[in-house]
């Protein structure tokens, strides 16, 4: 999911990029958009988790949340952990709401302090789970958790039993204002309340790390040598007690012999967990409080898709003594086993779709390279004929097909009010002939649309016979037609508008389009029979005329 965010970004930079560019700029977008469409998977659910702190129990709380997504298309897990600090998880309950969370997940650092900002996020309409531990506020959803006051009276009846209800016991609490601490408190007080021989000789603050439970032992002011037992409410502090109750009596001979014994509660599994601890004798006992991961999962789902769902869901815990512990150090072992199988399995699938997304991306990405391509021979080839058609077009239109524009270039003159070449010689108002310049000079202008057509004609016949010959002057055209060069010049220039010169190199050029079109001869070889003395003239003439050079003609 992460590198589709990747890509996504990636495209909508080069889309951006190619709505800038007037050019080519559909080439660019239409393959990203068959790709984008191709590989998203839009995200269904957006949840997200607040935990109070970060901590062996939370991890792996945090670990199954991510197992169960698995089952799931189209959730994202959004983790936040505040380490204990109220301030630190008001703002990231924030931050969630304004990126945009479809529901929350929060474990309160302390029952009150929290609340304004579960409100906030319950006015907003998010639906919210309380998760372990509680909150004085009443806009929640739903309540998921084990019962903490029924896990300290087990303990402190557990303590009765095992001290035969005669002990002096010292507890060390959780953080200070939490719902755990509070209640765990409450319910082993009360059990040893029951005995008039348990006496509670103190409870000290901790804050559910090891260190603390370590600092609040080492600071007590009392005896510990006429202490009993300890309770630590979770497995770290109580060996952090331990190993300050050891240091301050400086001998571990009264925790060997047992006459102090420590208890915590967690359970957690692993060889640092409060199961291995309570088979190793280190604790004398432990209370497994349930994570279940999985049905948290199950009860934000129930509740966003608007299924039936518990407004409280109690989680069930368990004693750890040294009578179970291996046997649930061993169910624990084989279901982390397994977790981790799934996990690999997991990781091998992830592994398989990110080389399958990127095959498929490289495949749609060689598509629209092919795409383009296409588009780009069609639209070259489009142009190409357009532009070949229109020197086509040209040429039939300049084969000396002089003719059709003779009316145009006479229009201007009064034709039939002059009498044609031949019936009626020009005089001079003394009577005597014109000069045979004055002559010339209205001479163009005398001629029928007949004659002029005539004219053209045989000058036409004597270019074509004579095409071939470099050498072949305006002078000589002249001398074939029997007319001064000046005359020649007059009459072509005012029957067309062109000079001879400029209508020989046209004819000599176009004859030389229609042998490319027509033949396999060399540009060199077109040039020479068309009477050019030098291809490279050939190729600067032929490039002037059709904007294009030869060798293009056969593309």
């Amino acid at each position: 999911m992460n590198s589709f965010k990747y890509f996504s970004t990636f495209a909508a930079s080069i889309l951006k990029k190619s709505f800038k560019m007037r050019k080519y700029s559909y080439f660019y977008i239409m393959p990203l958009l068959c790709l984008l469409a191709c590989n998203s998977q839009p995200t269904k659910f957006r949840i997200g988790v607040s935990q109070c702190s970060e901590d062996i129990w939370r991890d792996k709380l945090n670990s199954e949340l991510r197992m169960a997504a698995y089952a799931h298309e189209g959730v994202d897990l959004l983790f936040a952990s505040a380490d204990d600090s109220d301030e630190r998880q008001v703002q990231q309950i924030d931050s969630f709401l304004d990126v945009g969370i479809d529901l929350l997940v929060v474990a309160p650092n302390q029952v009150g302090t929290i609340s304004p900002a579960i409100d906030r996020a319950y006015d907003r309409g998010v639906p919210v789970i309380v998760y372990e531990r509680k909150t004085d506020s009443r806009n929640f959803t739903a309540y998921m958790g084990a019962d903490n006051r029924l896990m300290g009276r087990q303990m402190g009846e557990f303590v009765c039993t095992r001290m035969k209800n005669r002990a002096r016991v010292l507890e060390v609490m959780g953080l200070k204002g939490s719902s755990p601490a509070i209640e765990r408190h409450q319910g082993f007080a009360e059990a040893l309340g029951q005995h008039s021989d348990m006496v509670l000789v103190g409870s000290l603050q901790g804050d559910w790390t090891e260190n603390s439970g370590y600092e609040a032992v080492k600071n007590y002011e009392g005896d510990l040598s006429n202490i009993d037992v300890v309770f630590g409410q979770n497995d770290r502090m109580a060996l952090g007690a331990r190993k300050a109750f050891i240091e301050r009596l400086g001998s571990d001979e009264r925790v060997k012999s047992g006459r102090t014994l420590f208890c915590g509660i967690d359970g957690l599994t692993g060889e640092q967990g409060g199961i291995a601890l309570v088979r190793d004798s280190i604790l004398e006992a432990s209370y497994i409080y349930p994570t279940h991961g999985d049905e948290v999962l199950d009860l934000a789902l129930a509740i966003l898709e608007g299924k039936d769902y518990p407004a409280e869901t109690p989680l069930q815990g368990a004693l750890v003594t040294r009578q179970n512990a291996n046997v649930l150090l061993l169910q624990a072992k084989e279901t982390d086993r397994q977790t981790q199988q799934v996990d690999r399995l997991h990781a091998l699938a992830d592994n398989y779709v990110t080389r399958l997304n990127q095959q498929r991306l490289l495949t749609l990405l060689a598509f629209g390279v092919v795409v383009l391509l296409l588009v780009a021979i069609v639209l070259f080839y489009l142009y190409y004929r357009g532009r070949v058609g229109l020197q086509r077009e040209r040429v039939l239109n300049n084969l000396w097909n002089i003719e059709q524009n003779l009316g145009a270039n006479r229009a201007r003159e009064d034709v039939s009010a002059k009498p044609s070449v031949g019936e009626v010689t020009p005089v001079s108002e003394s009577g005597q002939s014109a000069p045979s310049g004055q002559e010339d000079e209205t001479e163009s202008s005398e001629f029928s649309d007949a004659s002029a057509t005539a004219f053209i004609s045989r000058f036409r016949e004597f270019v074509e016979s004579r095409m071939t010959d470099s050498e072949l002057s305006i002078e000589d055209l002249a001398s074939d037609m029997n007319l001064s060069r000046v005359q020649l010049y007059r009459k072509v220039k005012g029957i067309t508008g062109s000079s001879p010169v400029e209508l020989l190199r046209t004819a000599r050029l176009n004859r030389g389009y229609q042998l490319l079109l027509t033949t396999d001869k060399t540009v060199s070889e077109v040039a020479y029979a068309v009477g050019f003395s030098a291809p490279a003239y050939f190729t600067k003439c032929f490039k002037d005329e059709f904007g294009m050079v030869p060798g293009d003609v056969r593309k």
